[in-house]
């Protein structure tokens, strides 16, 4: 399943949030990624049709186990990315701008040799 990238921002988002309360719902999406209301609700109902997503029966926007499973490895890639970033002295704020831009092009190849390195001179 190949999303575009603003389809990858929003599973991202949902599962941060999600991290956080398990009550999330359009307008913390909008919030989190500064985007319209109209722009979530659009984005919501594609990500639905692609089986990514579910409202439960108080409103809520849930993971589906693919979205579940996206969103985690889309999260790794932003988290090892960030880290690599800042461990090459970017600053904190651009490291974690930079790595949600690279995190929807880098090909799986380069990101698993990235990770590698990276856990080969963290310890």
């Amino acid at each position: 399943m190949a999303l575009q990238e603003s389809g990858e921002m929003y599973i991202e988002a949902i599962y941060v949030l999600s991290l956080k309360s398990n009550a999330v719902r359009g307008i913390d999406i909008g919030n989190y990624l500064g985007y319209t209301k109209p722009s979530v609700s659009r984005a919501l109902g594609l990500l639905k049709n692609e089986g990514l997503i579910k409202k439960d029966s108080e409103g809520y926007i849930k993971l589906t186990e693919a979205g579940n499973i996206l969103a985690k490895r889309i999260y790794e890639r932003h988290t090892v990315l960030s880290q690599m970033f800042i461990k090459l002295g970017v600053d904190e704020k651009t490291a974690t701008e930079d790595a949600c831009r690279v995190e929807h092009y880098i090909s799986d190849t380069t990101f698993e040799a990235i990770k590698a390195h990276m856990k080969q001179y963290s310890s």
